[in-house]
């Protein structure tokens, strides 16, 4: 029985090596061919590391798929790496990446860098279009707790039927008949009898390309961008200071011929009439009381921006427009423990009118009367 028990654990472990040595199968995870070529690996990449990247999906299968698809990309892309994955699959990779360990592989955000050109090709740094500034306004809330939220941009984009080409099918491209091929072509001007100036311009036919298209791509129409809109995550730090810019990378305006620049997001606190207002750390807020208040004391409560209550209180006399400071019920300190100052301004808020019995109440507590009242009863 001993024996029978220590060839199942035998068959278990080595199914379990099995397994760990098979690792994932990296062309499923791109979603192609084991022959598929260099440009539709790249394809594929882009496309899916697009989608589940953290600036665009924060949850946490979309990270797990990121990290997947950059690895999968990184062995495929790789000539070398490609050849040893094909014959001893992800652990014969480790084993000439000499980790051998798990995971394996490098940063996911330089591979898709790279992959989108941001670190240049051959050393050079690539021709890079221009970045885009939005500004987003947020609840003071989302500031002080921390949120995340999603909002959309207009954007060009590389058209993906065509990736970016102009034409039907690459047998639509061919070397352009005006230039042959050179991107640009001689012109004679003739000045007077018997003399020609020869001038070299860009080809207009194929814009400098050298290539021309036979039948335009459907979905294009030959313009090789299309317009789209890109939905991105924010996420807004707790503390975030006013006017902070958050940078997603590569998501500007897309073209054949240069690398996406940024979208730069400026953030800022909504400004709500009547709520707290923001000043770096602190908070201001005021309060509004009534003259019995102001004279003889009060306790309000005011509810904080993450809901709790927050206790104002007097016992003595409260002037107009006079000041508290309460410690450490301001904003968080940004990347840093505690918080800042709550300053609270009291409003008086006066009665509209006064009864006479009221007004007979105050003048024997005051010991005060209008001066024509007074005189009146003088007279009397």
């Amino acid at each position: 029985m001993v024996t029978a028990l220590l060839a199942r654990l035998v068959v278990l472990l080595a199914c379990i090596c099995c397994v760990i040595a098979a690792g994932a199968d990296f062309y499923k995870v791109l979603g192609v061919s084991k022959t598929a070529g260099d440009k539709e690996v790249k394809k594929a990449y882009r496309k899916l590391s697009k989608q589940y990247h953290p600036d665009k999906n924060d949850s946490e299968e979309a990270k797990v798929k990121f990290l997947e698809v950059s690895r999968a990309f990184e062995v495929i892309s790789d000539p070398e790496k490609r050849k040893t994955y094909d014959r001893f699959g992800e652990e014969g990779v480790k084993q000439q990446e000499g980790g051998g360990g798990a995971g394996g592989g490098g940063d996911p955000f330089n591979i898709f860098r790279n992959a989108f050109g941001f670190g240049g090709a051959g050393g050079q740094q690539q021709r890079r279009g221009q970045n885009m500034l939005a500004e987003i306004e947020v609840d003071l809330k989302a500031m002080y707790e921390g949120d995340s939220l999603k909002f959309s941009v207009a954007r060009k984009a590389v058209c993906e039927q065509c990736d970016g080409t102009g034409a039907r099918s690459e047998k639509d491209i061919v070397t352009c008949p005006t230039c042959e091929g050179r991107g640009v072509r001689l012109v004679r001007h003739q000045l007077g009898p018997g003399i020609f100036q020869q001038m070299q311009m860009h080809c207009d036919r194929c814009a400098g390309r050298g290539k021309s298209i036979k039948h335009l791509c459907s979905t294009c129409k030959g313009h090789r961008i299309v317009e789209t809109t890109s939905e991105l995550n924010l996420h807004v730090d707790r503390g975030m200071p006013e006017g902070a810019e958050v940078v997603f990378e590569g998501e500007a305006d897309e073209s054949p011929d240069w690398v996406a620049g940024d979208v730069i997001v400026r953030v800022r606190s909504k400004k709500v009439k009547g709520g707290f207002a923001r000043k770096e750390s602190n908070l201001y807020w005021k309060e509004p009381i009534s003259v019995a208040e102001a004279l003889l004391g009060f306790k309000h409560r005011v509810k904080g921006l993450d809901g709790h209550d927050v206790v104002l209180s007097r016992t003595g006399v409260t002037q107009p427009g006079f000041v508290d400071v309460i410690h450490g019920e301001g904003m968080p300190i940004y990347h840093l423990s505690g918080h800042g100052d709550l300053y609270v301004e009291y409003q008086v808020v006066m009665p509209p009118s006064l009864t006479s019995q009221q007004r007979e109440a105050l003048e024997q507590a005051f010991g005060y009367r209008h001066p024509d009242k007074a005189k009146e009863h003088s007279e009397l």
